[in-house]
């Protein structure tokens, strides 16, 4: 499968527009683009910008994800000329526009409840929208309706007819038939053959037929926390790797992270569930295979906050600046972009690793594709390790990718490794 071009070595952003600016709107939000530009972010994912749902709402101003209508922009965020206005700016300096879908469920006070046939939602025993799971503020759609299927195409084409968006990151995509999916991407390929499809689901079934170009990683990303709090060691990370190679098509993208708007409010910041190990662990989302990284609202600045999901909670004006944060996340934008070996979507390199003689902490992965070559030298554990390792074919002159510096991999390596300390070498 061909996914647009600009995504094989994108990294996307994830913009909660609520939190992002003190103002909380997207007039607001489109002044931080060049911000983010210049950050080397290539495709910005909008939490849900339509009206909220005022039955059963949950704090002050309800879930993004109990949405009342699919084709309007939520008023305490603008209007639509401010959306038109944002994806516009984005255009303007070369960034995509990815609009967050939530096909499963809408809010219980939905326009689709008062103006479509009852049939269009699953119903409780007492003939009242069935609430999935314990999302109170939510009633689940019926997709054993045709007509339910053919709406929320119609909605979906609307954006990217109409208003110019990109794509779609698709919420709780496995909860919806997959046939709707394969159904639906064909469609709007039909009126945007470059549109990007991320499911937020990790199931394998998403790619037989080619609906997502990427979905979630998941269990990655747990992971990464389990070997943080040292709940295991770094070789379960290593025999995931080698697992997941044979799970998904050589094509299918996995989205990589430390954090999103799930783990920061519900779980705590990467700050929180990571500690030290925070920095390694953002590496590590960057230079593995198939990997497509994210960075979530505020991870840029380095904001150790948990947002408040229903309310109010922005990242203070004065506290939205550059600083180490965000050159530590340019250098790593900067590390995708400019090495084809660390690609996604089938352009990258195969995953090799050089063995050592500490392997329950350190982790060296190779990453090599025509003339580039990327070796990640990762010592993923709280301790401090006398590393000795062999470079075989991969030793010679390479670039430390976070210095800048020239710096020579011998063929044979004994050094002293601190505890959560990366080297990461290009050639």
């Amino acid at each position: 499968m061909l996914h647009p071009e600009w995504s094989y070595q994108a990294v996307i952003y994830e913009m909660n527009v609520r939190q992002l600016t003190p103002e909380g709107t997207l007039r607001a939000a489109a002044g931080r683009l060049p911000f983010l530009k210049e950050l080397g972010i290539d495709a910005v994912w909008l939490m849900p910008v339509y009206p909220i749902g005022e039955e059963s709402r949950k704090g002050t101003l309800g879930s993004y994800y109990s949405i009342r209508d699919y084709c309007a922009v939520n008023p305490e965020m603008g209007t639509m000329a401010d959306f038109d206005a944002f994806v516009s700016e984005a255009h303007r300096l070369g960034m995509k526009v990815l609009l967050d879908w939530v096909a499963n469920h809408t809010s219980r006070d939905a326009r689709w409840i008062a103006e479509c046939p009852s049939s269009w939602y699953e119903r409780d025993a007492a003939g009242a929208p069935a609430v999935p799971w314990d999302w109170t503020d939510t009633a689940k759609l019926n997709y054993g309706e045709r007509a339910v299927w053919a709406a929320q195409a119609d909605a979906m084409a609307f954006w990217v007819r109409e208003h110019g968006v990109d794509g779609f990151r698709c919420d709780m995509a496995m909860l919806v038939p997959v046939a709707f999916w394969n159904e639906t991407a064909a469609r709007l390929r039909a009126l945007k053959p470059d549109l990007f499809l991320l499911a937020e689901a990790e199931e394998q079934n998403l790619f037989e037929q080619g609906a997502f170009d990427a979905c979630y990683a998941w269990e990655m990303h747990h992971l990464l926390n389990d070997v943080a709090q040292q709940r295991c060691r770094v070789t379960a990370l290593r025999d995931y790797l080698y697992a997941d190679r044979a799970r998904y098509p050589e094509w299918a993208m996995r989205l990589t992270f430390t954090s999103n708007h799930d783990e920061n409010s519900w779980n705590g910041t990467d700050f929180t569930r990571m500690g030290a190990a925070r920095e390694a662990m953002a590496l590590f989302t960057f230079v593995v295979p198939r990997g497509l990284p994210l960075i979530y609202t505020g991870q840029e600045v380095g904001y150790d906050h948990s947002f408040s999901f229903f309310d109010r909670d922005p990242i203070p004006a004065e506290l939205y600046r550059e600083n180490d944060h965000t050159r530590f996340y340019r250098r790593l934008t900067a590390l995708r972009h400019a090495n084809l070996a660390l690609a996604s979507g089938g352009r990258g390199g195969e995953l090799s690793k050089i063995r050592n003689n500490a392997e329950d902490c350190l982790l060296i992965l190779v990453r090599e594709v025509a003339e580039n070559c990327v070796v990640a030298v990762m010592n993923l554990s709280p301790y401090a390790i006398h590393a000795e390792y062999y470079t075989g074919i991969h030793a010679g002159m390479y670039t430390d990718a976070m210095t800048g510096a020239p710096y020579e991999l011998r063929g044979r390596v004994e050094e002293e490794m601190a505890p959560w300390s990366c080297r990461i070498l290009t050639r």
